[in-house]
């Protein structure tokens, strides 16, 4: 496979730029022909299952969501973190085949799709009963036998651990009983299993150590799907553990064979700043390394490809009308429930959406993408407020909300919520435009100072367009270090207890 750098920016070693920037975990990737199609986790955002295309590997634009509709992706219990964890993406017999497990709606199984388009619509779910666990894999033989094979949670001991049964695609039913298959090097939390054939060996790779500094991808292989697995003689084959470098937790690996014979790994990392312990706010991204083989193994080499920056920046003008791109998304709710489309005006946004007992309002929300980087959206109350709001999770959060005269710069940090300062504006009901950036700490690289990954700055513009900057704060309390579990920042609007209206929405990437 060859690489590629054109695009916006200088190309950068594949090892320090993620191919997919933002909150994209868990990538699984197949090809058709000369298309690589990638999907990801998205957890308890909906739709669900961002699905990519590229012709290079280094440059992906997203083509749709494969969960759409909420029959595909029950809300469950809406938890942070919750909803769609580690799947896998493949091509069999004319079919896309899309694998996973709604954790907010966990009934003991995984849930099968296919489509002959990635781009959608795709089927509705097949259940696979008697399947706790996650992260399930499908592979065939050359017979066309399927076999799934999963991180299993029991009930019985042939149940736990890396597992794998044959299974009837069709119908969703197991063929036998799972059985226990290579359990990893020894490293905490082996996951993530995917299976290969390649000449006359099945490879059977994994995750282990966890999703955090530890994370690391290890390998075994085989003559038959089924096992035994025999180990690679130096797992992991593939950490950052204890480097120097500011990608981290690298791991949860697929594999790819280009159309030249070539082989590729897409995996999840983090980008990490601030003093110590290092954070990263962007969630877990998708980079890519190559493969070369070697005495039967892979070996990853993660400077092969250069990977120019992908163009985020984007302007959605909500009153021109037309569907939403597959960008939008929202935590827990149908964006569809709360958002509709006013002829000449908007996006009208209500504050009831899906669960009006809801903590907050619903949010349609973007995943932010970068580094540095201004959103600006400009909203109009209808009655109640309009906010614009970054947010990590329900209790890790900054916003700006305009309420009649008022403009409110507030922040949410676990139990604690903070009105940070207030401005009056004097628009007259004319539409207000609501503003948050981000940009580097001030104090990083400063010895001896202990700084965050980065500094937010909340505020509005005014009658006469200036900046009323209503406050800086630290970054560091929308990291997943302090918030915990597995998503990143997004950024959104929402109506508050009523219905406003949004006109424009603006992101712009900004170099750091």
């Amino acid at each position: 496979m060859t690489d590629s750098s054109a695009g916006r920016g200088g190309p950068q070693p594949g090892s320090l730029t993620p191919v997919i920037p933002g909150f994209f975990p868990d990538p699984t990737i197949c090809r058709v022909g000369e298309d690589f199609y990638l999907a990801t986790s998205s957890f308890e955002y909906f739709p669900g299952a961002p699905v990519f295309h590229s012709r290079n590997l280094v440059q992906w634009e997203q083509i749709g969501n494969i969960l759409t509709r909420r029959s595909q992706f029950a809300a469950g219990d809406r938890r942070r973190s919750g909803g769609i964890f580690g799947s896998t993406l493949r091509h069999h017999d004319g079919l896309f085949w899309f694998v996973t497990t709604n954790m907010s709606d966990f009934g003991g199984g995984h849930l099968l799709f296919h489509a002959g388009n990635p781009a959608g619509p795709w089927s509705e779910p097949v259940p696979i009963a008697g399947t706790p666990g996650i992260d399930p894999d499908i592979a065939w033989d050359n017979e066309g036998t399927c076999y799934l094979t999963w991180l299993g949670f029991g009930p019985d001991e042939g149940g736990s651990g890396v597992v794998q049964a044959r299974l009837d695609p069709a119908k969703g039913r197991l063929l036998e009983s799972p059985r226990k298959l290579w359990q990893g090097s020894g490293l905490a939390h082996p996951e993530g299993p995917h299976l290969y054939q390649r000449g006359g060996w099945w490879y059977l790779m994994i995750a282990e150590g966890g999703t955090e500094r530890g994370h690391a991808v290890s390998i075994s292989r085989s003559t038959s799907p089924s096992g035994p697995f025999e180990p690679h003689p130096d797992n992991p084959v593939f950490s950052h553990r204890s480097l120097d470098t500011p990608i981290q937790n690298v791991g949860h690996a697929d594999l790819v064979e280009g159309p030249d014979g070539g082989w590729a790994a897409v995996h999840l990392g983090v980008r990490i700043r601030g003093s110590s312990p290092g954070y990263h706010v962007l969630g877990r991204e998708t980079f890519l390394a190559g493969i070369t083989w070697q005495d039967g193994w892979p070996r990853f080499e993660e400077d092969r490809f250069t990977v120019p920056a992908a163009d985020t920046s984007f302007t959605d003008d909500f009153a021109s009308g037309g569907a939403l791109h597959p960008r939008w998304i929202s935590p827990g709710n149908d964006p569809a429930s709360f958002a509709s489309h006013v002829p000449g005006a908007g996006l009208r946004l209500s504050g009831a959406g899906e669960d009006a007992a809801a903590e907050r309002a619903p949010l349609l929300a973007t995943r932010v993408r970068d580094e540095a980087w201004v959103a600006c959206a400009l909203v109009r109350p209808v009655d109640g407020a309009a906010e614009l709001v970054l947010r990590i999770d329900d209790s890790h959060w900054y916003a700006v909300r305009v309420d009649g005269d008022t403009v409110r710069a507030l922040a949410r940090i676990g139990p604690l919520q903070q009105e940070i300062a207030t401005a009056e504006h004097r628009l007259g009901g004319a539409p207000l435009e609501l503003q948050i950036a981000c940009a580097p700490a001030p104090l990083a690289g400063r010895p001896g100072k202990n700084f965050g990954p980065d500094e937010v700055s909340l505020g509005f513009l005014d009658a006469g367009g200036q900046l009323v900057e209503l406050g800086r704060l630290d970054g560091r309390y929308l990291s997943t270090e302090v918030a915990g579990g597995f998503t990143g920042r997004v950024i959104g609007v929402s109506a508050g207890s009523g219905t406003a209206i949004l006109e424009r929405f603006v992101y712009s990437a900004k170099n750091p």
